[in-house]
């Protein structure tokens, strides 16, 4: 296996020997190159008989792949997309779970220098429909059994521009066997070399989650890897002898960025479950694989934290780590007390990636705060702007948060696809600032920690609310296993707060539990701050990745009548 964040020849060395900002450099020099070539960075340079991926399947099975196998197949899948006449910079859709014809695929786009549109399999027709038309698809690459999301209705076209490739089974009529195109070529580059398209070139077509409107394109050039492997290193520590396992699904920006592409760029062997989520299988994966290095959302850790097995004896967890939406304070000290390490949060977006973190290297690792995301990763400049000015605000004052383009080496996002309205809202105008849309504040130690998304914020009576403040509160009740808090039109204070909260299973509800958590939040953070209602609900609506959409909640107590308790569907 080569040694993580280096290139073949220097793979004695240690990153510890470079400073931050000097390993930064290094990692810009790789990757931001007029000849950078994704084929080479993220394969063909590791050796052929090192492991990139241990597929694991749910019955504790698994196989590697080594970057020889990869190449080998992937080469043969980017002369199948060029007799399909998809060119460089073509758009190429992934429909796919966790697998090895995933990453055969996704590398055989790159290595014929197309442009990788990654597709969620839990999206409905409609949500995969726009994307695919969005990115103008040349073809969409697709489970067996997502086969049947591609029919025409419900979006789709009766005759759709794009080719269909099945991974895993057998095609109909209308479609080509994945299988079946790579056992038409032989060799090992069978197109010829791997187009290069440069630093600046683009990897993939991200969509945004669109918690707030419609999704927007989000290019990721391949000068990004430089910032996916500097998080890998300094947020995760990631180690050569670390059996790693990033959770999160390649469907959206944490699990394609730091379960894919980075691991990929580093040249670390890392797991890919084949399988759907649940804390057993989790328990049993960490404890047969001797997981050391582990990455999931918020909602993973929510999930062991409530599971009704125990934590198995036996786990060798080195680092743990969160990030798609803020980590409650007290998942921090269960995970402390139970799995010997505490949950570091990690903060970022589909159009930067990680940049604020808990860090867990040795050069940038401090005491962690429960409720505070941490400080900038090396190669990023944030601050925390005053609310209508842009300009730093004062130490410990709610502000939107920002990040700092001109003295941000590793910024890679410069706008969305066909979208300058919506790229110039991001930006100031003097194109200093990057407004990530995000509340939160920053210590006199340089500490940030998240308030809410802009548009989440709750105004009471000229008070600003940030609802992950009350969240974390309510959460500290363990008959709480997940909180939501929302502004209400109030005629006197303009918002209160409403909270919808789920409970463990068994919990008794009544007018006596929802006293016990107003008071709780009364004590535990602010008098005037508490939910004047509680609904208990079976679950929270979310978008794919997991984060909660609170807008949904907004929008349906406006539609529910009064004295009624409001349930998302």
């Amino acid at each position: 296996m080569s040694r993580i964040g280096r290139s073949p020849s220097e793979q004695g060395k240690s990153t510890a020997a470079a400073a931050p900002a000097d390993r930064v450099r290094e990692l810009l020099g790789e990757f931001d190159t007029p000849g950078a070539c994704a084929a080479d960075l993220l394969c063909d340079r590791h050796p052929a008989d090192a492991v990139a991926f241990t597929v694991v399947e749910s019955d504790l099975s698994s196989h590697d792949l080594t970057y020889g196998q990869l190449r080998r197949d992937s080469a043969r899948f980017a002369a199948a997309l060029a007799d399909l006449g998809i060119g460089p910079g073509d758009a190429v859709a992934t429909l796919m779970g966790k697998s090895a014809d995933l990453i055969v695929a996704l590398l055989g786009i790159w290595r014929r220098g197309a442009v990788h549109v990654p597709l969620f399999t839990a999206f409905a027709p409609p949500a995969i429909a726009l994307r695919l038309k969005a990115s103008k698809a040349k073809a969409v690459v697709v489970d067996t059994d997502q086969l049947g999301k591609l029919a025409p209705g419900d979006g789709m076209p009766v005759r759709p521009p794009w080719v269909i490739v099945v991974a895993g089974g057998s095609a109909d009529e209308h479609a080509l066997s994945f299988g079946a195109l790579l056992s038409r070529y032989t060799g090992d580059e069978p197109q010829g070399r791997a187009v290069a398209r440069g630093g600046d070139g683009a990897l993939v077509l991200l969509f945004t989650s669109g918690t707030t409107g419609a999704p927007k394109g989000v290019p990721v050039p391949v000068r990004a890897l430089a910032s996916f492997q500097a998080y890998l290193e300094y947020g995760l520590d990631v180690r050569p002898d670390d059996v790693f396992w990033n959770a999160a699904d390649p469907g959206w920006a944490y699990g394609l960025y730091y379960a894919v592409l980075g691991p990929l760029a580093a040249g670390t062997r890392s797991l890919l479950l084949h399988a759907g989520f649940s804390a057993g299988l989790t328990w049993r994966v960490m404890r047969q694989f001797g997981v050391t290095n582990f990455a999931a959302a918020p909602t993973v850790y929510r999930s062991l934290r409530a599971a009704d097995e125990p934590v198995p004896e036996g786990l060798r967890l080195r680092r743990a780590s969160s990030a798609g939406e803020p980590l409650t304070p007290e998942v921090i000290s269960w995970s402390e007390r139970e799995l010997g390490v505490a949950v570091h949060d990690q903060y970022g977006q589909s159009e930067h990636g990680m940049v604020i973190v808990n860090g867990w290297a040795d050069d940038v690792r401090r005491p962690v705060r429960p409720g505070a995301m941490g400080r900038p990763l090396p190669g990023w400049s944030t601050e925390v702007l005053h609310a209508e000015r842009d300009e730093p605000a004062a130490p410990g004052t709610r502000g939107r948060i920002a990040i700092n383009v001109v003295d941000s080496p590793l910024m890679w996002f410069h706008g969305y696809a066909d979208a300058p309205d919506k790229t110039a809202e991001r930006f100031t105008s003097d194109a200093r600032w990057y407004l990530t849309g995000d509340v939160g504040s920053k210590d006199e130690d340089g500490l940030y920690s998240f308030s809410a998304r802009d548009d989440d914020v709750i105004i009471m009576a000229g008070y600003r609310i940030g609802p992950f403040d009350v969240e974390s509160v309510l959460m500290q009740d363990d008959r709480v296993v997940e909180a939501a808090v929302v502004g209400v039109p109030d005629a006197l204070r303009g918002e209160v707060l409403e909270a919808y909260v789920v409970l463990r299973a068994d919990t008794p509800t009544g007018d006596e539990l929802v006293g016990e958590l107003k008071e709780l939040v009364k004590r535990k953070f602010a008098a005037h701050a508490y939910p004047r209602a509680v609904h208990f609900v079976d679950r929270l609506p979310k978008t794919s990745s997991g984060k909660i959409q609170r807008y949904v909640l907004r929008e349906l107590r406006k539609q529910t009548p009064a004295g009624s308790a409001p349930h998302p569907s």
